[in-house]
């Protein structure tokens, strides 16, 4: 299914089965080796796909969350390897856009979020660029009307027990930073 998000359509599937996540990558023509993005709903929702919270992150989530900011969590190893990419990690965001909160109650857990479009390609704005792209390919569009576009989230990380950009989107890292340094978590702790 299609559905809108704060910078653009979104495919949702059910991040836990695997037959749903191996549809999701022949329709989007996507690599497997490619980790996908999970939206959830609530902190509460955290520990059905991650292994560990780095304490860093609770600073990132008061300042970020729900927005567009991804943060890559160490995975729980029984999470399908095709969400994960094979990469032992998971990422997370929780948006603000209340299209995109009504479907995760609907489902009642986390979804898949992986960009509306063919691997490579621009993202779909709208639900009838969506309908361009996959025809009747996908179950559902949910359609929202008309997405901002512009920058993706923003993806981060913690490589050598620092915060690590993989992707700058939406929120600037430098202020993604200024948050985790003026918090009262630290990056060395339980590391």
């Amino acid at each position: 299914m299609a559905f809108p998000t704060e910078t653009y359509y979104g495919l949702a599937v059910d991040p836990f089965n695997p037959a749903a996540l191996d549809r999701l990558f022949a329709v989007k023509r996507r690599p497997r080796a490619m980790p996908i993005l999970v939206l959830v709903s609530g902190l509460e929702q955290l520990h059905l796909l991650a292994s560990d919270l780095p304490p860093v992150y609770d600073a990132l989530i008061r300042c970020f969350w729900p927005g567009p900011l991804t943060l890559i969590f160490p995975a729980l190893a029984t999470l399908p390897e095709q969400l994960t990419g094979g990469t032992g990690t998971v990422g997370i965001r929780r948006s603000p856009l209340s299209a995109a909160n009504r479907l995760l109650t609907a489902f009642g857990g986390p979804i898949t979020a992986t960009s509306a479009n063919l691997s490579g390609r621009p993202a779909a704005l709208t639900a009838i660029e969506v309908h361009r792209v996959f025809g009747d390919g996908l179950d559902c569009i949910l359609d929202g009307g008309a997405t901002p576009g512009g920058s993706g989230s923003t993806l981060v990380g913690i490589r050598d027990a620092d915060l690590h950009c993989l992707r700058e989107g939406q929120i600037p890292f430098a202020q993604v930073r200024d948050c985790a340094r003026f918090e009262p978590s630290t990056m060395n702790d339980n590391r």
